[in-house]
């Protein structure tokens, strides 16, 4: 379950990492951090999700 806690630690490292560049950026959405920040949180996700659906919690 270490696994589990430990990614969930990072998606919400990145997610309050994207709101803080946001802004910053004044939500300029095109910028490339922004850009770089979001495909970040995204990838975190989907491995959250994929470890949850192979130990089928």
């Amino acid at each position: 379950m270490s696994e589990l806690k430990t990614l969930w630690e990072d998606v919400e490292n990145l997610r309050k990492e994207l709101h803080r560049l946001l802004t910053e950026k004044q939500e300029n959405l095109l910028d490339p951090e922004i850009l770089t920040a979001s495909q970040s949180l995204n990838t975190a996700v989907t491995k959250y999700t994929e470890l949850i659906k192979k130990k089928n919690l």
